[in-house]
């Protein structure tokens, strides 16, 4: 299947090339909406408008609900006023906004104002949240019911609204105010008597709230494990729904976000292939200055310590293992507490006990590792040298782990986004604390 994609694109790119328009409808019409998105993912943009621009309306809705916001931008700008206007006017209210965030302000403006009235203002509803919190991602459109209305009540609601709900899985409980009383689900509406009370079948709501931090609240709802949860506002009163598909979004995209981060570049927000070049460098460029100029240090470093070197030129070839070493040890301390902020488990206030286990972690780590290095250092070259390297690897390891554990503690405390510290940060901080680390006690032990 991976191969008839590949084939298939490279025969749409070049009949859109020959403008063999008829051969690019027979192309894409025998593949299924899944198909035909892999593949205007891996087409050029200009390639990628003409494309999408031959599919029949019903599949193209459907293929333009699946592309990512950044790709779905493109498409828009290359298509006619009308078409555009149905195919935004067809997506979900949280959908829409994903889009509009990725859109210049002028288009934006000129998308919302061709919406319905209905529409237009359950997409202002969305908008009027901060961008980055809850209320920017649920949706505004779901079936709530009573605590006091029946089973058989509750269905002829759910079927009402059947068509335009986000989902109908979960249904908020509310009172006369429409704060949150509690949830019910469909399994239980299913399993009970036409007659009973909601009351009866509600149970406890893990609620969000509007204002929160979107990924903490696409957190909460992933490792609750629920379908979705009601979004509230201060006084407790549902305004929205965020579902568990929606949450799981959130949370890949924020992992390729601190994967990308954390390997020294920004996040591309749309799939490899269908990046501009120009995107690639600009993702790169800023990560790769900032660690040539880290680099620098490392480089004063080495020239403080050149007199040493001389005397003893079997230190410089141990100076990549111990860069690398201590570069590992910091990023896999930051990599394990980033993820542990992320899940909640560690808080700002909690750097004190952070920074003693991985003192503490570094310590263990180093001896061991010390010993190692001790054991072939001595053999292959002097007990000394074997001594230097040993001492070296504990020290760094302690101070690896702990610089490590504790900077995506202070990123967080600082608002700022705890995997730009890891890495290249880390990296270059180690690299240049290590060597003199290594150099110090070089001095000390051979006597230079």
């Amino acid at each position: 299947m991976a191969t008839d994609i590949l084939t298939c694109t490279d025969r749409i790119s070049r009949a859109v090339a020959a403008d063999d328009l008829a051969e690019v409808s027979a192309l894409t019409d025998p593949l299924s909406p899944a198909e035909v998105t892999r593949v205007l993912e891996r087409l050029p943009p200009k390639t990628r408008a003409v494309t999408f621009r031959l599919l029949r309306k019903d599949r193209a809705s459907i293929v333009f609900d699946s592309l990512d916001p950044a790709l779905r931008a493109e498409i828009v700008t290359g298509m006619r006023s009308t078409d555009v206007t149905q195919l935004f006017e067809e997506l979900d209210p949280d959908d829409r906004v994903w889009l509009l965030e990725e859109m210049p302000a002028s288009v934006a403006t000129k998308l919302l104002h061709g919406l319905s009235p209905e529409e237009r203002r359950v997409t202002d509803a969305i908008l009027g949240y901060a961008p980055g919190t809850a209320g920017r991602r649920m949706s505004p459109e779901f079936v709530s019911t009573h605590p006091e209305l029946t089973v058989a009540q509750t269905m002829l609601r759910i079927t009402a609204r059947l068509q335009d709900a986000e989902t109908v899985y979960l249904l908020p409980v509310v009172d006369d105010g429409r704060r949150v009383q509690g949830v019910v689900s469909m399994r239980a509406l299913l399993g009970a008597p036409s007659q009973t009370p909601i009351a009866e079948l509600m149970r406890e709501a893990i609620t969000v709230p509007a204002g929160l931090d979107e990924e903490s609240a696409a957190r909460r709802i992933a490792t609750q494990g629920i379908l979705a949860a009601p979004v509230v506002d201060l006084e407790n009163r549902v305004v929205g729904i965020m579902t568990l598909d929606d949450a799981a979004r959130i949370v890949e995209r924020a992992e390729d976000e601190d994967t990308a981060r954390q390997g020294g570049t920004e996040p591309l927000d749309r799939p490899y292939l269908s990046t501009p070049i120009r995107a690639l460098v600009r993702t790169r460029i800023v990560w790769l200055l900032v660690l040539a100029v880290g680099a620098t240090l490392t480089v004063q470093v080495l020239e403080v310590f050149e007199s040493t070197i001389e005397q003893v030129t079997v230190l410089a070839l141990f100076v990549p293992l111990l860069i690398g070493i201590g570069g590992n040890m910091g990023n896999q301390a930051a990599t394990t507490v980033t993820r542990a902020l992320a899940l909640d488990d560690v808080e700002p206030r909690d750097v004190l006990r952070v920074f003693s286990r991985e003192l503490r972690t570094g310590l263990l780590l180093g001896v061991l590792l010390g010993a190692l290095g001790f054991v072939i250092a001595g053999l292959f070259y002097s007990t000394m040298i074997g001594l230097v390297i040993g001492l070296t690897l504990v020290a760094l390891c302690m101070v690896a782990a702990s610089v490590g554990g504790v900077m995506p503690i202070i990123a967080r405390a600082l608002k700022v986004d705890p995997a730009v510290f890891s890495n290249p940060f880390i990296s270059t901080f180690v690299d240049a604390s290590g060597l003199v680390i290594y150099f110090v006690i070089a001095k000390v032990v051979l006597g230079l």
